[in-house]
């Protein structure tokens, strides 16, 4: 008896670990799925129907060709499993029940008209170009290439993409719409205190200026500059206090109050990130003005306050780091390590911007 106890108790386990490992080796399928919702605009022709959408309309409001009608319900499934998406019981037309799928808060951040779509993101993170290199990280722990990225292309990503007019599109409009989405959180009433006080602030590898406008909409007495590359602000021109300027941030940062980094650090190596912050420190060192800083927008890994989730999505980020470019995402110790390196006295983490956290950093 306690023989047949202790097999039961080890097929258990046995059963359990072939259920996590298939998990795992099909979890690709929530992303394909979510990414053929999006290319056939299944959120928009839901929002647009304006309520409740039932199975049949829904098959027939979407451009599919006649054959794949039955299928549309198991896609519908796993979204809605995926909490894409949810259900709620209609009536038809001969007054059998039928269910019609309703919108959530993540889907109504992939409609294509949101301001804050993130529609952008799906389609460049799970483009044929971004996914072909995670087949090379085994070849890549192997050989000497900074990146599996190279493996892959021979080239690193941002040189790649400089030379693709496809990848260098959808990663900026990738970029423009998480840009967008911040800048929204940044004049919120829980950051303004951010940059209050503040007379001038450097935005740097800034591209447009997503989220300069946005501060310096909110912020009329603070003066804004975008620095990037010359050929990314080449056309653009100074409205009101916002003025762009071209340059290298591996070179120097012109002199400001406060400089911006969103989503830049986490691109780069601890050395690379060095640099970066020593020439922040030199522009803070030639201003005028109090409140000297440079405010990073990055994540925080392992925070104690997070979730399993949350976690998992943060070392999913730092996997696509070390995949795509040479950088990281990293823990309190290693912000620290790196803002004490290059120079500056003090810093405080603010984590208010979900995933990611808002980090001041002090001369």
């Amino acid at each position: 008896m306690e023989f047949q106890s202790r097999e039961q108790a080890d097929n258990a386990k046995l059963v359990k670990a072939q259920s996590h490992i298939w998990n795992h080796i099909f979890n690709f399928i929530n992303s394909m799925s979510l990414k053929c919702a999006v290319e056939l605009g299944i959120p928009d022709v839901i929002h647009n129907y304006g309520k409740p959408m039932p199975l049949s309309q829904l098959v027939a409001s979407l451009q599919i060709h006649p054959s794949k009608t039955s299928f549309v319900h198991r896609l519908m499934r796993i979204l809605v499993h995926s909490n894409f998406f949810t259900t709620k019981d209609v009536p038809s037309n001969d007054l059998e029940i039928e269910i019609g799928y309703v919108l959530t808060d993540s889907s109504m951040l992939l409609l294509k008209d949101n301001p804050l779509s993130l529609s952008p993101l799906v389609a460049a993170m799970l483009d044929p170009i971004m996914i072909k290199p995670w087949n090379q990280m085994s070849t890549w722990f192997k050989n000497d290439d900074p990146t599996p990225f190279v493996t892959e292309y021979g080239t690193p990503f941002f040189d790649y993409a400089s030379h693709v007019p496809k990848l260098n599109e959808i990663f900026n409009d990738a970029m423009a719409s998480d840009a967008r989405l911040v800048s929204k959180l940044l004049v919120d009433d829980k950051c303004k205190g951010v940059f209050e006080g503040l007379e001038s602030l450097v935005d740097v590898g800034g591209g447009t200026g997503t989220v300069a406008k946005a501060i310096a909409k909110a912020f009329p007495q603070i003066e804004c500059t975008v620095l990037d590359l010359p050929h990314v602000v080449a056309d653009l021109e100074r409205t009101g206090n916002l003025k762009y300027v071209g340059g290298d941030m591996f070179e120097a940062i012109p002199p400001s109050n406060a400089i911006l980094l969103k989503w830049i650090l986490h691109d780069w190596s601890d050395e690379e990130c060095l640099k970066i912050l020593r020439n922040c420190k030199e522009a803070l060192r030639m201003s005028k003005g109090e409140g000297r800083k440079v405010i990073v927008i990055d994540m925080v890994v392992e925070d104690e306050n997070s979730d399993h989730e949350s976690l998992e999505t943060q070392l999913f980020f730092d996997i696509m780091m070390m995949v795509g470019l040479k950088g990281k995402e990293r823990n309190k110790e290693e912000w620290a390590n790196l803002i004490f390196s290059a120079g500056f006295g003090n810093y405080k983490i603010i984590p208010i911007l979900g995933l990611r956290s808002l980090i001041e950093i002090y001369p």
